[in-house]
């Protein structure tokens, strides 16, 4: 008896470790694709602003990581998905959070890379809906592709571009600091 009770508790256990966790109603995936690429579900957080829920950021690489600066900086390929979990959301105030995590990611020097933060912006520009599911994929080799809604609207190429781009969430002063942990898989 004590055998199957160990049993038991081993299997419960052992299917928890692989349950995803459900964050303001969304529930990533353990694994997506891009350009024929699988990645793996590495963290997840919520991008919270004044105690509102505003987007579930999830991160997906190859490998498995907790390493804030690998992550900004690796040419590996993995993503970011952003699902928008409230109204309050708009595009407008998108595009002026975007050009605050620029301006941190770069420590204030975003001119080199202006005409590149212009493509990213342009696929904000549309208005924004709860539900709505962004992808920011990096594809070594390629660069970084944008989805949304399952539609690729836009391929970003430079390896440079892509580090700024990942630190609007992984530099020294990230969007959200809960986000970027759980993204990490660190809470």
């Amino acid at each position: 008896m004590k055998k199957l009770i160990l049993t038991a508790s081993a299997v419960l256990a052992f299917q928890f470790s692989f349950a995803q966790t459900e964050i303001s109603g969304v529930t990533p995936a353990k694994t997506i694709e891009v350009s024929s690429t699988t990645l793996n579900f590495n963290g997840a957080g919520l991008r919270e602003k004044f105690f509102l829920d505003l987007y579930v950021g999830s991160l997906y690489t190859n490998t498995k990581t907790s390493d804030q600066k690998g992550v900004m900086n690796s040419d590996e390929s993995m993503a970011i998905t952003l699902d928008i979990v409230s109204s309050l959301i708009t595009s407008e105030k998108m595009l002026t959070a975007i050009d605050e995590g620029f301006e941190n990611s770069t420590k204030n020097n975003t001119a080199p890379y202006k005409a590149k933060i212009a493509l990213f912006k342009a696929c904000f520009k549309e208005e924004m809906k709860i539900g709505d599911h962004y992808v920011i994929a990096y594809i070594k080799g390629v660069g970084t592709e944008i989805h949304k809604n399952g539609k690729k609207t836009k391929t970003i190429p430079d390896l440079d571009f892509k580090k700024v781009l990942f630190g609007i969430w992984f530099c020294d002063e990230p969007a959200d600091e809960d986000l970027m942990e759980g993204m990490l898989g660190l809470d």
